[in-house]
């Protein structure tokens, strides 16, 4: 299976999952925010991702790519999809509604926004979702990414421990056969044990307080569905070993100095900082090829 196919497999099975996970979510595990939260999300995500795709189809004279029949459009939505349902999953504003119009909005807007030239192709470099989320619990304090509880809320017994363990299989298949992420994975689960450890030592705690969090729904998901965004991660196995270490670095730093939910905040800073790497070595190779242009050649002497 070529390069882009494998892309949008990856793309379809995640879309499916997150749509699972959130039907139930609703219906049996007992997530906080509405049926109505999650439509809203949904079509405001919907929405930005076709009219930015509009403007720049207009702005460029080119076709809009979700132009060609009802599958090209599914397809072309499958981001937007996966965008806006992990905002209405993990933003917790009681019963407001624009709060989540006001994430989804960002998510779709930061990729047309916030782009660098990868592999000599434009793409985003900010997680959509969680640069949503971000900005709205920075923007309005009173919002907050929702209670890791909600994922478990509704089941008793075995089921309680069976379905981390069903989300974590799932994932673990899913990066490894479509998305290749495998060694993000590892470099931010390992950095995530590392610095708990470092932690627990520091404050002369048992090992399991700082390692019990690994155990959750909300890591599981954090780790294997939402760090993990082929859009805004690396591509190069080295690479993606050193964005998931950074990111535990990043999350450690943020714990000591007493900051909230920082998952969240420390995959949008490494994010910025990559960003930021990949515009300057951008800069660089245009200065090297504007100096070593044909008609800038330096003329033999004689």
């Amino acid at each position: 299976m070529s390069g882009p196919d494998l892309r949008l497999a990856a793309l379809r099975r995640f879309a499916i999952s997150i749509s699972v996970l959130n039907l139930l979510g609703h219906t049996v595990l007992g997530f906080e925010s509405s049926w109505a939260q999650m439509f809203v999300a949904l079509v405001t995500a919907y929405a930005t991702e076709i009219v930015l795709e509009i403007a720049d189809a207009w702005a460029n004279e080119r076709p809009c790519r979700f132009a060609g029949g009802v599958w090209k459009l599914v397809d072309f939505l499958l981001p937007a999809h996966i965008a806006g349902l992990a905002v209405a999953m993990l933003l917790y504003t009681g019963a407001l509604l624009l709060p989540f119009v006001f994430a989804s909005a960002v998510a779709i807007a930061s990729k047309a926004l916030f782009i660098a030239t990868v592999n000599k192709s434009r793409r985003h470099f900010l997680n959509p979702s969680n640069t949503g989320i971000c900005v709205t619990v920075l923007l309005f304090p009173s919002m907050a990414p929702i209670m890791p509880w909600q994922f478990t809320e509704g089941l008793s017994g075995g089921m309680s421990w069976a379905f981390p363990v069903l989300v974590g299989c799932v994932g673990i298949f899913m990066n490894w056969r479509y998305a290749g992420r495998l060694p993000l994975v590892l470099g931010w689960v390992i950095g995530f044990a590392l610095q708990g450890a470092l932690r627990c030592l520091m404050n002369d705690l048992p090992l399991i307080v700082c390692l019990v969090p690994m155990t959750g729904v909300s890591f599981i998901l954090f780790t294997f569905y939402m760090v993990t965004d082929p859009g805004s991660t690396p591509s190069q196995w080295r690479e993606q070993v050193i964005f998931g270490a950074a990111i535990a670095l990043v999350y450690s730093l943020l714990v000591l100095t007493h900051v909230g939910f920082a998952f969240f905040y420390a995959l949008f800073i490494v994010c910025i900082a990559r960003g930021l790497v990949l515009r300057l070595k951008s800069r660089k190779l245009d200065a090297y090829s504007e100096i070593h242009k044909p008609g800038m050649a330096t003329h033999p002497k004689g």
